[in-house]
């Protein structure tokens, strides 16, 4: 019997791996947290699936998405990455990933991790949503808006209202899946 899953995931296998294993499952590791808030930024005006078949490109491109590594990346380093065909090639979001790092960087230093920073926004625990479908999930939140507000206060970039509620749903902050969605009852 086929399982039922959130609409959105279709039936590329990819996207079904990804939303069974991954997608609203509590990050609380910094390095996977930066991770998701570099990619989420990098599909801005793009698809998810774009850039989840891209995904193992940007590992390799963004030195495994080491923050420490990419706050120091140069103009000579945006040149390089702009001829790379596995990542999207967009000056202003390389431009904005290196100073996500160096941002990422200077709340790891304020508060201990990014991860005790970013969770304040949903009180520490993921908010536990019931959506029957697709169409009755909000495309952003109280919660990421303020996020998105706090984050541009901080400089970083790409980092509006949508971006951040697609980062929380990614990382677990909300649970989204649909109430039909075999993944809902299991992240609840």
């Amino acid at each position: 019997m086929k399982k039922a899953r959130c609409a959105w995931a279709g039936n590329d296998a990819l996207y079904c791996a990804y939303h069974d294993s991954e997608w609203g499952v509590p990050v609380h590791d910094d390095r996977r947290l930066f991770e998701f808030l570099l990619l989420e930024g990098a599909q801005a005006g793009l698809s998810w699936i774009t850039i989840l078949r891209k995904r193992e490109n940007y590992r390799a491109a963004f030195d495994d998405f080491d923050a420490m590594r990419i706050a120091r990346y140069d103009a000579g380093k945006i040149e390089s990455l702009l001829q790379n065909p596995g990542i999207v090639r967009n000056r202003l979001k390389l431009g904005a990933a290196v100073v996500n790092a160096q941002k990422f960087l200077d709340v790891q230093a304020e508060f201990g991790s990014f991860e005790k920073f970013i969770w304040q926004f949903v009180d520490g625990e993921p908010r536990q949503n019931a959506w029957r479908s697709l169409a009755d999930v909000p495309a952003n939140t109280p919660e990421s808006d303020a996020m998105g507000k706090e984050l541009k206060r901080r400089g970083f970039k790409f980092a509006g209202t949508t971006i951040c509620y697609a980062f929380m749903q990614a990382t677990g902050m909300v649970n989204d899946h649909t109430v039909e969605c075999f993944r809902y009852r299991e992240l609840q």
